[in-house]
């Protein structure tokens, strides 16, 4: 697993996740990240933030079948609106990650700190969270295991990161 990058301002980590519309992938990643912050004292420390590369959904809550799937599995999705991605944000924030490869072109491709959610994934490195919006109830349920066990690792390597080190 690569490492996280530095923080911008030691002792502070901003994330953004990116994925088409806000409302399955980048949420329930958001959702999730913001739960295991919680967990590990890390809230205060670090913020998170979601978007779409599209506009199609601004305001609007997440995907009611990605909202039950968190809810059943004791996650609270009720406070997500969607938004749409600022190109400005690989400026703005310590890291950006994508869900899937057109989401990464999207934002501008990979850089040192844009990257795909996935490369974090101790058991898929570097694979893109499959889009579950067309498909069944499975899709959504394999997105969340994809989105805990990364987000697990993710928060694992944060206080590295919040201390400046890469």
């Amino acid at each position: 697993m690569p490492a996280l990058p530095a923080a911008r301002v030691p002792g502070r980590y901003r994330v953004a996740l990116v994925c088409l519309g806000n409302i399955c992938r980048s949420p329930t990643a958001h959702v999730v990240l913001e739960h295991r912050l919680r967990d590990a004292g890390l809230a205060d420390r670090v913020e998170v933030a979601s978007s779409g590369t599209g506009g199609w959904h601004v305001g609007n809550p997440m995907d009611p079948r990605a909202a039950a799937t968190l809810s059943a599995a004791g996650y609270d999705p009720t406070r997500h609106r969607a938004r749409q991605y600022d190109a400005t944000w690989p400026d703005a924030y310590d890291l950006v990650l994508a869900m899937d490869e057109t989401n990464l072109l999207d934002v501008g491709g990979r850089t040192d700190r844009v990257g795909l959610f996935r490369d974090f994934d101790p058991v898929g490195p570097g694979g893109e969270v499959p889009d579950p919006y067309y498909g069944g109830a499975d899709g959504f349920e394999e997105v969340l295991a994809m989105v805990e066990r990364t987000s697990d690792a993710i928060v694992a390597a944060l206080p590295r990161a919040l201390e400046g080190r890469a």
